[in-house]
């Protein structure tokens, strides 16, 4: 590995999100400033996709062998055919992912002795990214828990993963870190106590934590908030490691707390990552250019036909409905356009109107992949029918109040679900539209269940979004191609970080490191 890139070590890696950024990032002259010398992840699907980027990447300098990247996403070639044409290329691919899935706390052997190798192997500067599996932390996980009455949080190893990262800390001893996980890591409590601050406290200190000798402590920084002593940052708030996404230019409203660690021997303090120029990003100027799609029908027969109809009949039963709301909303309904698309495929990859994004700069040279000349992995579920009817009026509702998506109290009681909880205000918001002229809610890895709360916010195509439509949103490249089933490709879109944002804050990074 040449000294004259920074060296990456990706822990819990995913499909590549935090990578991606960083591997972008160009220094003054053009150059590629970082070089990921390992990823590592355990999930099998995001393990292949990590791998096809990876050889992407190895291959992305060769026009040659770039059409045959384009070749295998189109369905050309197999993926075996064009691993087996580029052998020097794939191997090195598969070295930097390992191999095969591997995971941190149960491979460590294997694991730490790759990372040992490489850092015994690279005099230059290093930079270990990633962030622990966030389950543990999570609002919805800890919701779950607390209806488990035999789930203890201080048994839940989840809790303390963080501390494999430090062990690679310990290793590497690298001369910055950034750690990503959900906000509800800054209110997390084992044993009602709060974890965070000890996080926090073993982060600055990983030579205590991992009872590693000559180890340097770290300052630990927000990448949005100044701290009120740069040189021995310390901040009031733990709310000051929150980063709101659609602040960034990410359309999506995803808070996530990202540490910057900073080894203590280095000078110069980081700056914060830059407010957009664009004051929100909409969904519909993310994914409007995309070729529109039909829902599936699932557990029935689903044709083009049969969907047609009975989206058709459903418009004429919610006209019914609406004849008994106010006057204005009736008027604001007949006023729209909602016979159903006809001819609509589930799946398209064509892809011909790259002229007609409305995607603001510089998100719209980032995202855009003018030699691709296809849509990859863009392609709808299956509902249920009586849930199309709910995704016809949440569209609607929509459109008529200001992009407001409907809570239960909204729906007709004709169109509520048989929910034990509809009524109760429990789950008020189960089915949501992400609405047109607003930056979309997160984009989770709930994708994956129903859909419901992410309807698209157009009531022809009656439909959730696809794993393109959610990958636009996550600002993934639109050549960045998602293996595994469709449920799988949701999964990883929905854990990803933004790789947009890490764009970003490897531009921190590398300024940073340039003052060293």
């Amino acid at each position: 590995m040449k000294d004259s890139k920074i060296l990456v070590i990706d822990l819990f890696a995913g499909p590549g999100g935090l990578g991606e950024g960083f591997s972008s990032c160009k220094t003054s002259t053009g150059e590629t400033a970082f070089q990921i010398g390992v990823s590592i992840e355990k999930d099998p699907s995001a393990h292949r996709t990590l791998t096809t980027r990876a050889l992407f990447r190895k291959l992305a300098s060769n026009p040659e062998a770039k059409k045959d990247y384009y070749h295998y996403v189109q369905g050309k070639i197999t993926r075996e055919q064009l691993f087996e044409k580029y052998p020097d290329e794939a191997a090195q691919a598969l070295e930097e992912t390992l191999e095969a899935p591997q995971t941190l706390g149960e491979d460590n052997e294997l694991i730490h002795a790759k990372i040992q190798a490489l850092v015994e192997n690279h005099d230059g500067t290093k930079v270990v990214i990633g962030g622990p599996p966030c389950q543990a932390y999570s609002l919805a996980g800890r919701s779950r828990n607390a209806g488990n009455k035999e789930y203890k949080a201080e048994d839940d190893h989840r809790h303390f993963l963080y501390k494999e990262y430090l062990k690679v800390l310990s290793i590497a001893k690298p001369e910055v870190f950034v750690m990503e996980n959900v906000r509800g890591i800054l209110s997390a409590k084992v044993n009602d106590k709060l974890i965070f601050p000890d996080i926090l406290k073993d982060l600055r200190n990983p030579s205590v934590a991992t009872d590693t000798p000559d180890m340097s402590e770290y300052k630990i920084y927000s990448l949005v908030t100044s701290a009120d002593d740069p040189a021995h940052p310390d901040y009031k708030n733990v709310s000051d490691f929150l980063i709101r996404s659609e602040r960034y230019g990410i359309p999506q409203a995803r808070h996530r707390v990202i540490l910057l660690g900073v080894r203590s021997d280095i000078e110069g303090i980081p700056d914060t990552l830059q407010l957009s120029e664009t004051d929100s990003i909409s969904v519909k100027s993310v994914i409007d250019d995309l070729p529109p799609l039909r829902s599936g029908l699932s557990k029935q027969e689903d044709t083009e036909e049969l969907w047609a109809k009975i989206v058709s009949d459903y418009i004429v039963q919610l006209k019914k409905l609406m004849d008994k709301q106010e006057q204005d909303k009736r008027d604001g309904f007949n006023a729209l356009e909602l016979a159903p698309k006809r001819g609509l495929p589930r799946k398209s990859s064509e892809y011909d109107n790259s002229q007609e994004m409305l995607i603001p700069e510089p998100l719209k040279s980032w995202l855009m992949d003018k030699d691709l000349q296809c849509v990859l992995n863009h392609e709808t579920r299956g509902h249920i029918e009586s849930d199309l009817l709910r995704y016809v009026f949440c569209a609607v509702y929509a459109l008529l109040n200001e992009g407001t998506s409907p809570k239960s109290q909204d729906f007709p009681k004709e169109l509520a679900p048989e929910h034990a909880n509809w009524e109760t205000g429990a789950h008020a918001d189960r089915f949501r539209v992400q609405s047109a002229d607003k930056f979309a809610t997160t984009i989770t890895s709930h994708i994956s269940k129903d859909g419901h709360y992410f309807i698209h916010y157009d009531p022809t195509q009656c439909r959730s979004l696809t794993v393109r439509e959610a990958a636009r949103l996550q600002t993934f490249p639109d050549n960045y191609y998602f293996e595994g089933n469709r449920t799988q490709q949701y999964v990883q879109v929905g854990n990803a970080v933004p790789p947009f944002l890490a764009k970003q804050i490897s531009e921190v990074v590398l300024n940073l490191l340039n003052k060293k």
